[in-house]
């Protein structure tokens, strides 16, 4: 018989779960990331199980055709559903406090199908115009292909957001805090007028981490997450996560997900499962190094400009003290002396590592104008702040000194 955690919740395409007594203990967010969606096999392993299968057999072809008539809960095929998978799944559910949830091969195919799930020809699309390079591309190109209308708004003006949401549309799209700019914004005033236009709000909250921030709480329809960033925070898996209603989930999301087939491999589910187990202790610690480092920044005279939630001197700063409980792990700059300086500095990091990655236990740093926004014109990424001097600093789990001093190593040498 296998053992379910208290809250664990079955699902179409899942096999039936026991049901928790009444006097289960309701446990606490440290202990879901840890024992949450835990579903043993009869071999009462102690860490969750790979199940690397495509399929599964059935006993009865009466059985199978049970099966695809939605007769019965149980695995059908991989690409619908799989055992590890599903505790992924549900831990994610659980820690995110969402009705359901759904898994993706990459935090880019959970961005598309949150969205091409709501929409069809004529649909309405408003977003926030700091947005991550590829998730510009699909809101900006991709979608007007298919007849979608999309409108971008500059995050922290209200009375643009008011004025773009003044007529019906079908979805609102933004990330709090932006990539790279770090721009924060209103989840719940954007929500409310996102609904009053007709319209559900769909928060990527990748940078924020389910640690930090809880878009849903404060009045957001969807959360995506690209769940190879803090989630598993080593470096070694791709993955993507979709929360929301049951309805959605479970339905015009479901339905998209499967025939489209963006299925996240049980060996990668297995291996987030077990990032989840320590990501509050990861989050807190690199938060902690990040304010460090940019307070420490924000002192050095080759610096100029430096942008990090927490530091009071960022625009939105009493914003995410009241929607964040810690300002995130990444810092964005500029190196005084334009894309050369800025070049010399990252290349003569020891300690820090170039990358286009980031929520690694690694610190990384990128140079944003010529990696992940680089298909910008000049004048978009000067709108979005992303100048040549910018780069992005990812914070690691390094001792704090060391890092203090390999980048001031590397900026004496610019």
């Amino acid at each position: 018989m296998s053992k379910t955690v208290p809250g664990a919740k079955s699902r179409p395409t899942d096999p039936p779960t026991e049901t928790p007594s009444g006097d289960q203990p309701q446990w606490r967010p440290q202990t879901l990331m840890v024992r949450g969606g835990l579903n043993r096999s009869e071999f009462g392993e102690t860490s969750e199980a790979i199940f690397l299968t495509s399929g599964y057999i059935y006993d009865r072809a009466e059985d199978a055709e049970a099966a695809f008539k939605g007769e019965n809960d149980r695995f059908i095929y991989s690409r619908y559903g799989n055992p590890t998978v599903g505790m992924f799944e549900e831990r994610m559910r659980l820690l995110e406090g969402a009705e359901a949830v759904r898994s993706t091969a990459s935090g880019m195919s959970a961005v598309f199908a949150s969205l091409m799930a709501q929409l069809s020809a004529g649909s309405r699309v408003v977003a926030s115009r700091a947005l991550f390079g590829s998730i510009l591309y699909i809101i900006g190109e991709i979608l007007p292909r298919f007849g979608v209308e999309t409108e971008f708004v500059d995050g922290s003006d209200m009375e643009g957001w008011a004025k773009a949401l003044s007529r019906p549309a079908t979805c609102v799209f933004l990330e709090t805090p932006s990539n790279p700019g770090l721009e924060v914004i209103d989840i719940a005033a954007i929500a409310e007028l996102a609904h009053a236009a007709g319209a559900t709000l769909t928060v990527d909250n990748v940078f924020a981490t389910p640690i930090l921030q809880k878009p849903l709480e404060l009045g957001a329809d969807i959360v995506v997450y690209s769940a190879t960033k803090h989630i598993d925070g080593q470096g070694r898996a791709l993955g993507g996560v979709i929360l929301g209603s049951a309805d959605f989930c479970n339905g015009d999301l479901m339905t998209f997900l499967r025939h489209t087939g963006p299925a996240l491999s049980p060996f990668n589910a297995w291996t987030l499962l077990k990032g989840i187990e320590t990501l509050e202790v990861r989050v807190e610690r690199q938060v902690a190094n990040a304010v460090n480092v940019a307070t420490f920044l924000e002192d050095h005279p080759k610096i100029g400009r430096v942008l990090h939630p927490d530091l009071p001197s960022h625009p939105q700063h009493d914003l995410a003290r009241r929607q964040m409980r810690g300002g995130g792990t990444v810092i964005a700059f500029d190196v005084t002396g334009g894309k050369e300086t800025a070049f010399r500095f990252a290349n003569a990091l020891k300690l820090v590592d170039i990358s286009n990655n980031l929520g690694d236990s690694k610190s990384l740093l990128t140079h944003p104008a010529t990696t992940t926004h680089q298909r910008l014109t000049p004048e978009d990424r000067a709108r979005l702040g992303i100048s040549d001097e910018m780069v992005r600093l990812s914070v690691g789990l390094e001792d704090v000194e060391d890092l203090k001093n390999d980048l001031r190593n590397a900026l004496m040498l610019c």
